[in-house]
């Protein structure tokens, strides 16, 4: 078989194309690779900012250490979660919504859509936000991570659109044979619509694991903290924290090794914010090969 040759102008386009994508993909990838061994590194080494590309003095002491922060348990069950629950409630909403809207005999279904629309781009602001949820008595409840996340306009939209795509012929066969909205939403819409639900779970999942912000406003109980919020607390308070898990280190006796890994303020943070950002980059890779299809069918009419 015949090879096809390739020109020098193209060969040239390939090679700098590759050469930009590898270069970026570094770029996206070395902040990740950087804190990872920063917090297995020397945490003198680590302060001074000496470990850049090698880590140095490998040692687990930073994690384990980290692991006994008070409230940190606690933490991550909250954000697992609401992670979890707030996805899931997300998702349905944004599938049921998105299949209402599509549907022609919905009455003022043009209304509702634009009214969804709407509120993309128009908000109260946050002191009646506040005041809204206070008078709901979702305040120091774990359901202030929940309800306010659970319709999401741009997710509608996508759903909407994904639907539309479906041939109409295959929900007229459903009704011709007596299947009603809710089978028909249920049992073909539903799973025939698993690429643009993965996107929509991977968007909630992703923004429910890093809010802090609810916290922030709406939460004082340290019971609901969330991993993000500790997070956010624990680097302001990094120098504190470092004195702490040192004076209250186990053992009556210091070796050199004990010495070279005690906790500064660069290690908890580092430390802190791996064990925040770890778990979500492992979940990502699954759901990543639905992101791409969810986000572009339907999109292009033709």
């Amino acid at each position: 078989m015949k090879k096809k040759r390739i020109s020098g102008s193209d060969l040239l386009f390939h090679t700098g194309n590759y050469l930009f994508f590898t270069i970026f993909t570094i770029l996206c990838v070395y902040p990740f690779y950087y804190i990872l061994i920063n917090t297995i590194s020397d945490n003198t080494m680590s302060a001074n900012g000496l470990i850049r590309f090698l880590p140095a003095h490998i040692h687990l002491d930073n994690y384990r250490q980290i692991l006994k922060l008070d409230g940190l348990i606690s933490a991550a069950a909250v954000t697992l979660g609401r992670t979890v629950i707030g996805t899931i409630c997300t998702v349905l909403a944004s599938a049921f919504l998105g299949f209402m809207l599509s549907q022609e005999k919905m009455w003022k279904r043009k209304f509702c859509y634009r009214f969804f629309v709407a509120t993309m781009y128009f908000n109260a602001g946050l002191i009646p936000l506040y005041l809204t949820m206070k008078n709901l008595h979702l305040l120091n409840n774990f359901l202030v991570y929940i309800v306010p996340a659970i319709v999401q306009p741009f997710n509608i939209i996508l759903v909407k659109t994904y639907t539309e795509s479906i041939p109409k012929s295959l929900q007229e066969a459903a009704e011709i044979d007596g299947a009603g909205f809710l089978k028909i939403f249920w049992k073909i819409m539903l799973p025939v619509s698993k690429p643009i639900l993965a996107t929509i779970a991977i968007f909630s999942a992703v923004g429910q694991w890093n809010s802090f912000q609810d916290t922030l406003i709406y939460v004082t109980n340290k019971e609901l903290f969330t991993l993000q919020y500790l997070l956010y607390t624990y680097i302001n308070q990094a120098n504190s924290l470092a004195t702490m898990i040192k004076n209250n280190t186990s053992g009556t006796s210091l070796n050199m090794a004990s010495l070279m890994n005690q906790q500064t303020p660069t290690s908890i943070r580092m430390t802190v914010t791996a064990v925040v950002v770890i778990p979500i980059l492992l979940v990502y890779p699954m759901f990543q090969k639905y992101f791409v299809k969810g986000i572009m069918i339907g999109s292009v009419k033709g």
